[in-house]
C-alpha cells in the first residue's frame, strides 16, 4: 500500500465518519465509557495489589510471650516460630525495647516516660510471606507453648484482599460486556456507511477493485473512532485518577492506603487505552464488513 493509498483511505475514513456523525459520536462515546470503566477498575485492582504487597512486606504478626517466662526461655521460641509455615522472619523484642518504641511513638504522653519495662511483655515481630494466610498463620502461632497472645491487622488485610478481588472480577465482567457493546455499535456505524455507498461499491467491483481496496476505508473509519475514543478516555481517566487520589490523601490521615502516582503509570495506561481502542474500532469494522458486505 503506497503513500497515496494511505492518504485516500484516511480521507475516505474521515468522510464516512462525517456522513454519520450521530452514530460516530455514539460509537466513540460508548468506547470511551468502555475504556474509562476498564481503566478505573483495573487501576483499583493494581493499587489494591500494590498495597497488599506492601502490607505483606511491612505488616507483622506480634506474638507476646508469657509474662512468667524468662528472657532465656523467650529467646528459645525463635526456632519454633520460624518453623511455622508462612513465617519468614522472627525478630525478638525485649521489654525494654518495647517501652522505648512506645515512648517514641507517643512523645506527647510524658506521664508514661518513666514506666517500668516490667509492665510490657517480651514479644516477637513475625514477618509473614503470604498475607492471605495471615489468619491461619496467627492461629498456628497462638498454639506455640509460651505464646500468650497474638496481635495482627486482620480487618485491614481482609479489606485490601476483598477490594482487589472484587475489582478484578467486576473489571473483567464490565470490560467484556462493554467491549462487545462498543464493537456492536461501531459495527452498525460501519454498516450504515456501507449501505449508503452500496452503489459506489458495486461500481468499484465492476471496474475491478479488489476486496481489500474496498475494505480499507471502513477499517480506517473504525481505527479513527477507536483512536479518538482512546485519547478522550485517557484524558478523562487522568483527571479522575488525580481527583480520587487527592480525595483519598485528604481523608486517609494515617496513610493506611497508598496510591500510585499517575506519572509512574501513565505510559502503560496510554498504551493499553490506545491498543484497546484501536482493537475495538478495527474489530468492529471488520465484523461489519464480513457480515454485511458481499464483496
Amino acid at each position: 500500500m503506497g503513500k497515496h493509498d494511505f492518504v485516500y483511505f484516511f480521507q475516505e475514513g474521515v468522510k464516512n465518519m462525517a456522513s454519520h456523525r450521530l452514530m460516530s459520536v455514539t460509537a466513540i462515546t460508548m468506547t470511551v465509557g468502555c475504556l474509562l470503566i476498564m481503566g478505573t477498575f483495573t487501576l483499583v485492582a493494581v493499587n489494591a495489589a500494590m498495597n497488599l504487597s506492601t502490607l505483606s512486606n511491612s505488616n507483622e504478626i506480634v506474638a507476646y510471650v508469657d509474662e512468667d517466662w524468662t528472657e532465656q526461655q523467650a529467646r528459645s521460641l525463635e526456632e519454633r516460630l520460624l518453623a511455622i509455615p508462612n513465617v519468614t522472619a522472627a525478630r525478638y523484642i525485649t521489654r525494654e525495647e518495647a517501652l522505648e518504641a512506645y515512648t517514641e511513638e507517643n512523645p506527647e504522653e510524658e506521664l508514661f516516660r518513666d514506666l517500668d519495662p516490667g509492665i510490657f511483655r517480651d514479644r516477637y515481630a513475625l514477618t509473614i510471606g503470604n498475607l492471605e494466610q495471615i489468619s491461619i498463620t496467627a492461629r498456628n502461632v497462638e498454639r506455640v507453648p509460651g505464646v500468650a497472645k497474638v496481635n495482627y491487622y486482620e480487618e485491614l488485610a481482609s479489606g485490601i484482599i476483598t477490594a482487589r478481588n472484587v475489582a478484578a472480577i467486576v473489571s473483567a465482567t464490565l470490560i467484556g460486556v462493554l467491549f462487545v457493546v462498543s464493537m456492536f455499535i461501531i459495527s452498525n456505524t460501519i454498516r450504515l456507511t456501507t449501505y449508503d455507498r452500496r452503489e459506489e461499491i458495486a461500481i468499484m467491483k465492476i471496474v475491478g477493485a479488489t476486496n481489500g481496496f474496498i475494505r480499507w476505508p471502513f477499517v480506517y473509519e473504525g481505527f479513527l473512532m477507536g483512536l479518538i475514543a482512546a485519547g478522550i478516555a485517557f484524558l478523562l481517566q487522568w483527571g479522575l485518577y488525580e481527583a480520587v487520589a487527592g480525595a483519598v490523601a485528604d481523608s486517609d490521615t494515617q496513610r493506611l492506603f497508598q496510591i500510585l502516582p499517575f506519572r509512574r503509570i501513565w505510559l502503560p495506561v496510554l498504551g493499553t487505552f490506545f491498543g484497546t481502542g484501536m482493537l475495538i474500532g478495527i474489530g468492529g469494522s471488520l465484523t461489519a464488513i464480513r457480515r454485511f458486505l458481499e464483496v
